[in-house]
């Protein structure tokens, strides 16, 4: 069975800095990219940042420079080090898991990230 399980979401001020985690379990773990999304009220799920399994690294627009995507492939685990966070930040922020070559594609429960001002 298949498991994402983000941790470190929660309350911050504008400024401030957080550190997301996703432990997985039931993959393979090297052969996966893995990315981090979010999701705001009413608007579409968006790529935050992803990491491949070669370590090649991708992040969305309004996150560069100020978020860092890294991945422990002995421990299973992919972290998003978000720092400079701005009101606009505030998301469910979701873990995802894609396979290399066969896509499958799998996803956290998600965690809030509220940023106050």
């Amino acid at each position: 069975q298949v498991q994402l399980v983000e941790s470190g979401g929660g309350l911050v001020q504008a400024g401030g800095s957080l550190r997301l985690s996703c432990a997985a379990s039931g993959i393979i773990f090297r052969f996966y990219t893995m990315g981090w999304y979010r999701q705001a009220p009413g608007k579409q799920r968006e790529l935050v940042a992803h990491i491949t399994s070669g370590d090649t690294t991708q992040y969305g627009d309004s996150v560069k420079g100020r978020f860092t995507i890294s991945r422990d492939n002995r421990k299973n685990t992919v972290n998003l080090q978000m720092n400079s966070l701005k009101l606009e930040d505030t998301a469910v922020y979701y873990c995802n898991a894609i396979r290399d070559y066969s896509g499958e594609n799998y996803w956290g429960q998600g965690t809030q990230v509220t940023v106050s001002s």
